[in-house]
């Protein structure tokens, strides 16, 4: 289980935020989807933890205008500007091989460290189910799950610093920035019920998307590694990244402990350690 919270420091953190999968759990017939083409296993909520945003900013902007400068990628359609990729930003699900091999590298060049937490959402539907067995009335919603990540995700992480600023990726048209205040208030709620820790330093919620703001792509290669290991059971890209990797928290794998499992430096996540996982079901 998680240790205590360091106490406060005077600094200012800056956090960005993403996620991977879907929160979706049914189709418009109430039919289970989950796993189906199109819909995920896992959904998983992370933070970036980046001490210089702007110093990884700038370099991710140069890196990216040196590839598109390269004669070697004139003819990569996802560098060309009609199509909105890579000529834009850094993504790593429409990156090509060659163009990620040089953001990782840039990546695990830097002061960051990862944190994440992961859904699986075979559990969610098991517990909707029987939530729903109890209250007929009750209708699950997506932001739910997203909004109850976030909370878990913040919650031993507001309190230590002089202020935050956490820089959202923007989900859909509509704004969630009301929401997204709501769970990181409920994270900082947790924290004091739990240790008796008030945070009180302020909080800036800014939804961004990633061709404005660098550093949402670099959390975007973290999340679609994590989200690979989990989905494919690839490894390579997390293991590049690892150290990096601060805290992975598997909510759902009870097969030893109720609360779910932690991975960190000291308890590697591998291929092999979810090999042995097992879905509280």
């Amino acid at each position: 289980m998680t240790s205590k919270p360091e106490p406060k420091s005077d600094q200012k953190r800056f956090c960005f935020v993403d996620e991977a999968g879907d929160p979706v759990l049914f189709n418009r017939r109430k039919k289970v989807i989950v796993g189906e083409e199109g819909c995920s296993t896992f959904f998983l909520v992370a933070l970036l933890d980046v001490t210089d945003p702007d110093r990884l900013g700038r370099a991710l902007e140069q890196r990216r205008q040196e590839l598109l400068a390269d004669p070697y990628f004139k003819g990569v359609p996802s560098m060309q500007p009609d199509q909105r990729k890579t000529a834009l930003a850094f993504h790593a699900k429409d990156d090509i091989p060659e163009v990620r091999r040089e953001v990782f590298n840039l990546l695990v060049s830097h002061d960051l460290r990862f944190f994440a937490v992961v859904r699986d959402k075979r559990r969610i539907v098991h517990l909707v189910q029987q939530h729903n067995l109890k209250q007929p009335q009750y209708r699950y919603h997506p932001n739910q799950l997203y909004d109850r990540c976030i909370s878990r995700l913040f919650r031993d992480r507001l309190h230590a610093d002089n202020a935050y600023r956490i820089v959202f990726a923007r989900r859909g048209t509509s704004d969630r920035t009301a929401a997204l205040r709501k769970a990181l208030e409920n994270a900082r709620n947790n924290l004091r019920l739990k240790w008796g820790i008030q945070g009180l330093a302020p909080i800036e919620v800014v939804p961004s998307v990633p061709r404005q703001d660098p550093c949402l792509q670099a959390v975007d290669y973290f999340v679609w590694a994590l989200q690979r290991l989990f989905e494919r059971r690839e490894e390579r890209y997390w293991q590049f990244i690892w150290p990096k990797v601060s805290l992975v928290y598997d909510i759902d794998d009870l097969q030893k402990n109720e609360y779910g499992e932690y991975y960190s430096q000291r308890r590697p996540l591998t291929v092999g350690a979810l090999e042995k996982r097992t879905p509280g079901i």
